[in-house]
């Protein structure tokens, strides 16, 4: 198990519509995202709601959103929204 998947609890949770709004505005403010989603998930499938975890990123106040499945594990890959940036799996 990697460092960054393991027992994790959720913090609330968003509709799909809150979760797609966050994730495209994301995208929208970082070049490089888009690739890195394409190469590292595989699409969602459908849910009413998503979990919304806290980021583990010491000092950073972030929130992770779901953004896809991870394509190589079994775990959902989030993006935080913080000031790290940085993308992880739960």
């Amino acid at each position: 198990m990697t460092s960054n998947v393991g027992q994790n609890y959720p913090y609330t949770s968003e509709s799909e519509q809150e979760r797609t709004a966050s994730v495209a505005s994301l995208l929208a403010a970082r070049a490089d995202l888009a690739d890195k989603l394409k190469a590292e998930t595989t699409p969602l499938d459908a849910h009413e709601r998503w979990w919304v975890f806290k980021c583990p990123t010491k000092g950073c106040p972030g929130l992770l959103h779901v953004a896809g499945y991870a394509a190589e594990k079994h775990a959902l890959y989030t993006v935080c929204d913080g000031t790290c940036a940085k993308t992880f799996l739960r």
